[in-house]
């Protein structure tokens, strides 16, 4: 059985849609990390049974209990869910090539502090991209850096609104995140 730990700061809906699929496979989500009290991944977690840590910045960048932790769960990856903080420098070499997020654009571009949910889609109709998507990658010391793993994209049309393009990215998003995390993960067990 293959142990991983979702973090995510908002809604939810990807770390669902990562339970939902994994219900009845070698995979199994151990715990779900926020920052956020309020989030509303906490009902998600708590809908499925599944522990949940709510952490501060302080717990995150200036101890190592968040480390502790998933070294105490025995995780084996970590899965970033629309989590919006840097992961920390001992985080990642713990899990070197082990921690996978989702991005709601085609990186490199759209990528960075600050760009993450709505503010990408905003950009991407201001800037009249004909196209755009999600990229599955590797995460490392800097935001939205990593190696990637795999891209898709969908058709930006003219008339389409920031949420219009939002919907088009979810879907993306819960179409493929599952199943590249989980070819990542057998990929790396061979």
């Amino acid at each position: 059985m293959t142990k991983i730990a979702i973090f995510a700061s908002g809604s939810g809906t990807n770390a669902k849609n990562l339970l939902q699929h994994y219900t009845h496979t070698n995979v199994t989500i151990v715990r779900i990390y926020t920052n956020n009290a309020q989030a509303g991944v906490i009902s998600i977690a708590n809908e499925y049974s599944i522990p949940v840590c709510v952490f501060s910045k302080t717990d995150l960048y200036e101890s190592i209990s968040i480390l502790n932790q998933l070294q105490a769960d025995d995780v084996e990856y970590i899965v970033l869910a629309g989590f919006l903080l840097l992961m920390p420098t001992n985080i990642i070499k713990a899990y070197q090539q082990r921690i996978i997020n989702i991005h709601p654009a085609l990186l490199p571009n759209y990528g960075g502090k600050g760009m993450y949910g709505m503010h990408v889609h905003r950009a991407v109709v201001q800037n009249k991209e004909s196209k755009t998507g999600i990229t599955i990658h590797l995460v490392d010391e800097i935001y939205d850096n990593g190696t990637i793993l795999f891209q898709a994209t969908c058709d930006v049309l003219p008339a389409d609104t920031p949420e219009i393009v939002a919907d088009k990215v979810h879907a993306l998003e819960y179409e493929h995140f599952p199943r590249v995390i989980q070819e990542y993960i057998v990929s790396l067990q061979k």
